[in-house]
């Protein structure tokens, strides 16, 4: 079977840490003991670009279940877990492209591998597949019926590909389903970036100053979880509704330049480009140390530090120092890509089991309404949202009320009010 991984001998290990995962994703198993019945996904052909990750490794054995035809490959040239990438190949049976620390030529030629699979359904994490097909491979968009994307970043790329009319099939926004943004991007993205902060350091968060730019979900969790932790939160924001938000929930509120003096740990996640840029540089405290959460390594001017350090030197694994001309040391993680993946484990996998039962499900709509499905970018439908959560809650033991037949009633009328 084609495929790219490290080493084959790392599978066993991988194997192991796949099944520790799946103990913790209960709605993402019964949909697969249902694919494995039902086979939604007979004969088609999905070319995956995700984090490979065990989460993910339970997502393809579940869309191989369903019968689908896979080909993964690595959405970060820093996410890949190389056993679990291993055993997918060995143990699973899926072809799977995907290194630890590949080079750029290496990660787009392994985005290439499964274009080249003619894929019918496109599952992507940051929509380089789309954009690779839409810009350089447009031989693959015949076949496509549809596409699904799993963080902002690429719903962002994708909705202004629809707004300039460059679109050309349907992709449905797993990262605006409710079960997905409001839980792995709040609880799975503040949790693992911190981790990923924790073990690229070993500082103690307790008494620092933590900068957070963007407090959307994944800003609110990260704030959250360093707040928790002890430290003192600044927000850095471009959107007066997320400010104040951010001041109402107990942090301070101030510009990049500001937060820059004050700032021992800084995190970026907002999805755009020189968040951390020159003008926060030239104020930045003595040990500063900075790393991003968002999907691109493009938040953090990174050429700055190069161009205007008088020495570079890794201290440590994913830890590099760039001492400036002045004196003062600013320490960069993980070369600005996902520190949640690239220092530590990614998302817990009790969180990503709703994510990605949300991918498993719109792969499933989308083979039975893609064809009815103009070319754009659609919401997860609600039903699947809803059944997401009732599993969920299922599987933790909840239970919730229902409205009785005079509350549905009354919710559906206006000739009753206040008597």
């Amino acid at each position: 079977m084609e495929h790219h991984v490290k080493d084959e001998s790392l599978a066993p290990a991988g194997k192991n840490r796949i099944e520790w995962a799946d103990k913790d994703m209960p709605v993402l198993a019964s949909i697969r003991e249902r694919f494995e019945r039902e086979k939604p996904l007979a004969g088609v052909r999905v070319g995956a670009c995700l984090h490979v990750t065990t989460e993910t490794a339970n997502l393809m054995r579940t869309l191989k279940a369903g019968g689908a035809d896979i080909v993964l490959c690595a959405s970060n040239p820093l996410s890949t877990q190389d056993d679990v990438a291993a055993s997918l190949v060995f143990d699973y049976g899926v072809r799977t492209y995907a290194i630890k620390g590949e080079d750029n030529d290496t990660y787009w030629s392994h985005i290439d591998a499964a274009i080249d699979h003619r894929p019918q359904i496109t599952m992507d994490d940051g929509a380089d597949v789309v954009g690779r097909i839409h810009a350089e491979r447009t031989e693959a968009l015949d076949g496509i019926i549809g596409g699904t994307e799993e963080t902002t970043t690429g719903v962002i790329r994708l909705k202004a590909m629809a707004a300039d009319g460059a679109l050309r099939y349907p992709i449905v926004s797993v990262n605006d389903a409710m079960t997905k943004h409001l839980f792995d991007n709040r609880y799975g993205t503040g949790q693992s970036t911190i981790d990923g902060v924790i073990r690229a350091t070993n500082r103690l968060i307790a008494g620092r100053t933590v900068v957070i730019s963007g407090y959307g979900w994944c800003g609110k969790g990260a704030a959250m979880r360093a707040s928790g932790l002890g430290a003192k939160v600044i927000v850095c924001e471009i959107d007066p509704l997320k400010a104040l938000e951010a001041v109402m929930d107990g942090h301070r509120v101030m510009p990049a330049v500001e937060a820059a003096k004050q700032c021992d740990i800084w995190i970026t996640v907002t999805g755009d480009i020189n968040v951390i840029d020159t003008p926060a540089y030239e104020t930045m405290k003595d040990g500063a140390i900075i790393c991003n959460s968002g999907h691109f390594n493009v938040e953090i001017n990174i050429a700055h530090l190069r161009e205007n350090a008088a020495s570079v030197r890794e201290v440590k694994p994913l830890v590099e120092e760039f001492a400036l001309k002045d004196g003062r040391k600013i320490y960069l993680l993980a070369d600005g890509r996902l520190v949640n993946l690239a220092c530590a484990e990614g998302h817990p996998a009790n969180v990503m089991d709703m994510s990605f039962a949300n991918q498993a499900l719109s792969a499933e709509y989308l083979v039975a309404n893609a064809a009815a499905l103009e070319p754009g970018v659609y919401p997860v439908p609600e039903e699947i949202d809803h059944a997401i959560a009732a599993l969920k809650l299922e599987t933790m033991g909840v239970h919730i009320d229902e409205l009785t037949d005079e509350q549905r009633k009354y919710l559906a009328s206006w000739q009753e009010g206040t008597v």
